[in-house]
């Protein structure tokens, strides 16, 4: 069995603490406790805003879910899916497959391994996965930052383009379902520290 399988299985049979969440990234288990009351504020205000934005579309707004890609395992703060899941299912029931999902954004947790999760290893493993829009949302980027990486490259693991839009200004997803939805102050406040 190889170190993918492995973990694959060991992820499958974990027993999670309430509080916190594992994912598979990068042949690692990383294991991460679910956010604070800020983090959880943030991640409220875009799910009610996306579920506004989505209306009527096929998709809507998910939080805390499984976003498989082939043995890797992520659950985005928040990602667009489809309403009807039949296509994007994972066959044994665990998640969706990443294939399926068009956007997922990440909320940035203080500390440095929080931003370098979100920052380093999330945006490699998302491109992996071939997800077109990837959000970062970060209070902890010189008083606050929205980034939106769009054209991800599975063979680099990386994004062709990367917008960072300061706090208190408004950044605009360019593309998929959501297209034209905006993260201004309304969901992040204004600029911090």
């Amino acid at each position: 069995m190889d170190l993918d399988q492995a973990l694959w299985e060991m992820w499958k049979s974990m027993d999670v603490p309430q509080g916190y969440r594992v994912e598979i990234i990068e042949e690692k288990l990383t294991v991460s406790p679910t956010g604070g009351t800020r983090h959880f504020t943030v991640n409220r205000r875009l799910g009610r805003a996306l579920h506004d934005h989505l209306s009527g579309s096929g998709y809507g707004p998910a939080q805390d879910g499984n976003v498989i890609a082939g043995l890797k395992v992520l659950i985005p703060d928040v990602f667009v899916a489809p309403d009807d899941t039949d296509e994007t299912e994972h066959p044994e029931g665990l998640g969706l497959l990443a294939s399926g999902i068009p956007l997922v954004v990440e909320t940035v947790r203080p500390g440095v391994e929080a931003r370098e999760r979100d920052h380093v290893l999330k945006h490699r493993a998302y491109a992996a996965a071939g997800i077109p829009v990837y959000v970062i949302i970060d209070d902890h980027d010189d008083g606050g930052a929205v980034t939106v990486l769009t054209g991800p490259d599975p063979e680099r693991r990386a994004y062709a383009t990367s917008t960072r839009v300061p706090y208190g200004k408004e950044a605009v997803i360019p593309e998929g379902p959501a297209k034209g939805f905006v993260i201004g102050p309304e969901i992040t406040g204004e600029r911090r520290g």
